[in-house]
């Protein structure tokens, strides 16, 4: 997982995931929200599973934002989160949906209220 000089890393991206192409998940996206479960990593575990969960290991971080951590694509991290999460070892959750549009009016007069108090 340690790159070279140049960037590019020592493994390939798709032998980081042994090889799978697709996660067995198809709910995860690059915002799912993962975070450790707790019980302790298996030692079969593969090195890059090792290193999703060690990244972890300090709280919650979306796939995109492991996936930069970890210099892998996004679609490997989904393919081993997928596969932590199938073994217990790791929770997701969807992505926090965004929020509704402000309505402009209602800041227009917020505002105006807040210049009359000041006045």
């Amino acid at each position: 997982m340690t790159g070279r000089r140049g960037g590019r890393p020592l493994v390939p991206a798709y032998l980081s995931t042994g090889g799978v192409a697709r996660p067995s998940r198809s709910h995860l996206e690059r915002l799912s929200v993962l975070t450790a479960a707790g019980p302790p990593a298996p030692a079969e575990l593969p090195a890059a599973g090792l290193a999703l969960l060690d990244v972890l290991a300090g709280g919650s971080l979306t796939v995109v934002e492991a996936a930069a951590l970890l210099r892998l694509p996004v679609s490997a991290v989904r393919v081993l989160a997928a596969d932590l999460i199938d073994r217990g070892l790791l929770l997701s959750r969807a992505p926090i949906p965004a929020a509704d549009r402000f309505d402009p009016d209602l800041l227009k007069r917020v505002a105006d209220g807040l210049r009359a108090l000041k006045h």
